[in-house]
């Protein structure tokens, strides 16, 4: 009897959960050089996120490993981290592979990499469309929107702002 009734709660918890996803994440998109789909409501579940336009040929690539560094540190209290790859700067491999290469093999990656899409302008993706009206839109590659459970933009960091910065760690610490 325990067993069926955990199993119904949990249930009404994921339920909940994406009942409650706000609607520019209530889309599904291409994992980069994957042809598995990302479900942003089930990724993120009411947990805060940190969401990063990025090209693989920046001079801010190397961000990367700083990126792992904060999801790895922040995952078990529930931060998500989910990477965009975009050439809106013309700065990203023009072949998948190779960029995928970047992230996962020279950086170590793990957090979720999307598969290039717009991330400025009238072709902006679902997600950075929303980002841009509720803070700004990105002005060039590596920008990090903290974005709280409900999916509200808490605050928007340049792309001089390095993942260890103590700012940024700061801003993570009051959304976990």
């Amino acid at each position: 009897m325990f067993r069926s009734s955990a199993v119904i709660v949990s249930a009404f918890v994921s339920a909940h959960s994406l009942a409650a996803c706000p609607g520019y994440l209530d889309h599904e998109m291409r994992k980069l050089h994957s042809q598995e789909q990302v479900n942003f409501c089930q990724l993120q579940a009411g947990k805060p996120m940190l969401i990063i336009n990025t090209a693989s040929h920046c001079g801010y690539t190397k961000q990367f490993k700083g990126l792992e560094a904060l999801h790895q540190a922040y995952r078990d209290r529930g931060l998500v981290v989910v990477g965009f790859a975009s050439n809106d700067f013309r700065q990203e491999a023009k072949d998948e592979e190779k960029a995928a290469e970047v992230c996962y093999v020279n950086y170590g990656v793990t957090f979720t990499m999307i598969a290039p899409s717009h991330v400025r302008g009238d072709d902006a993706n679902p997600v950075f469309a929303e980002l841009a009206k509720q803070a700004e839109r990105p002005s060039w590659n590596f920008n990090k929107y903290l974005v709280d459970g409900n999916g509200k933009v808490v605050e928007h960091f340049g792309s001089n702002t390095s993942p260890d910065d103590a700012g940024l760690g700061a801003a993570i610490e009051s959304v976990l």
